[in-house]
């Protein structure tokens, strides 16, 4: 598990960078992901992650946070809105 560990830290942290709203579906939820909390139980339970983001930075927040979830081999979708 250490592994799922990082992964959360290193989402929160890369997306806590950027102002722009940054939510994670997975399944049925939605997640901020730059809850730490929310993350852990989520990427835990479920293989297969649409990201939406919206705001001022949103290019820079979606490649940046894309790169982390491909980095610990999660597959995530970014949804173009």
């Amino acid at each position: 598990m250490a592994t799922n560990n990082e992964a959360v830290v290193a989402i929160a942290q890369t997306a806590g960078k950027f102002t722009s709203s940054i939510v994670l579906q997975a399944d049925n939820k939605y997640i901020d992901v730059k809850s730490i909390l929310g993350l852990f139980t989520t990427l835990v339970n479920t293989k297969s992650y649409e990201l939406h983001v919206h705001g001022p930075d949103a290019d820079e927040a979606k490649a940046a946070v894309s790169e982390v979830f491909a980095k610990y081999g999660l597959d995530v979708k970014v949804v173009a809105e």
